[in-house]
Parts: structure tokens; sequence; C-alpha cells
């Protein structure tokens, strides 16, 4: 995976960033965007998609990506900002945002999936980035971590839906709790079209 970061070096190519997010299916709480650099040589073991990876392997590998990254760039765009401007948008600001946040101007970011954002820094849109990017792995990492103790926090305040354990996304119980007691503050109502139609479209359709 390094060795694929390393491929894009050159002498105007020094700094490389990676940058993924976290939190596009769910249908409550936010996306959250990360973005990374690492000196060229610096190799993590164990880093690999979040996605294939389990949480005690996501919760162990976070602070030594944190600690041996050059820098780090958060991002969380909140269910709300989803609605208004879609998902698709909300992962992309997010994204750009969290590139924004570095405190190292990277000469390119590396961006997992097939779009990019605008930016005055050169990019390039990574399909299965993070099963190929050491750089993207490890931002899909942090931003897993970060979203999943987002949304552990959450569910004290709302337990009937399950986050601690499904994180928002639309599992079968999850789905049967929206149906139960009705969607919380925190869903995303351009969500819920397919679960609850008559709210969907009193409380978001019309109102675009």
């Amino acid at each position: 995976m390094k060795n694929f970061d390393n491929s894009f070096l050159s002498e105007k190519i020094k700094i490389i960033a990676g940058c993924d997010e976290a939190g596009r299916g769910p249908l409550a709480g936010p996306v959250v965007a990360v973005s990374v650099i690492f000196a060229n040589d610096k190799k993590i073991k164990g880093v690999n998609d979040s996605k294939i990876l389990t949480e005690i392997q996501r919760e162990k590998l976070f602070p030594e990506i944190i600690n041996s990254a050059l820098s780090v760039g958060i991002s969380i765009i909140s269910h709300g900002k989803i609605d208004k401007i879609n998902i698709l948008q909300a992962s992309l600001l997010g994204m750009k945002t969290a590139v924004n946040r570095l405190k190292i101007k990277p000469d390119l970011v590396l961006i997992d999936g097939n779009k990019t954002f605008k930016s005055n820094t050169n990019s390039i849109a990574v399909v299965k980035g993070d099963s190929r990017s050491f750089a993207i792995a490890s931002a899909s990492i942090v931003a897993k971590v970060v979203r999943d103790r987002i949304m552990k926090r959450l569910d004290k305040y709302f337990p009937q839906y399950l986050w601690a354990k499904n994180k928002g996304y639309p599992t079968k119980e999850h789905i049967d709790a929206v149906k139960l007691y009705g969607p919380s503050p925190l869903h995303r109502k351009s969500f819920l079209r397919n679960i609850l139609p008559d709210y969907y479209y009193e409380n978001f359709e019309i109102n675009i």
C-alpha cells in the first residue's frame, strides 16, 4: 500500500495526503471525513481498508496513526447539512474541509472513490483507494473510529435505536425502531423515503 502512494512521488510531488470519509450509508448522524499526511518512509503494520478490520483492530491502530502522522485533518458534516446538500456533496465538502485543516499543505491528495472536489491542491480519485493506498486506508480508519465514537455517545440520548451497536446504519433492528418510535432529531430526513414515506414527503421533499 505504501508503494502505491510513493509511486506518485516526483520532483514536484513530495508530500502526499490521503483522504476518506465514513458514514455515507447510515440513517442517522454525521458523515466524518479525514485527511492524513505521513513521512514517505512511514509504515504501520496492520493498516488496511477500515471495512475489513474489526472494531478492536481499528481502535488499536487509531492512536498509532494519529501519533505517527505528520498532520491530520478532521471534518464532521451534520445530518442537517446532509439533508440540505445531499450525501455526495456532504462527503465531498467534508473531505475538502479535512484537507484544508491539514497543518502541512500537500502537493497531491489521493481521494477514495471516483470523484474529487474543487481545490487549489492537485488531487486524484482512487477507486477502492482504501484497499490500495496506505494514506487513504489510514484516513478511513480514523474517520470510522471518530464516527463510531460519536454514535456511541449519541446512543445514550436515543437508546431505542441501538446506535452503539449499529452506528446508525440501516440494520433491521434500526429500521424497526424508526417505524416504531418515529425518527429522532438526528435522523437524516432524506434517507427515510422508503422507511417512512409519509414523513419523508411531509418534512423533506416539499421543503426543497
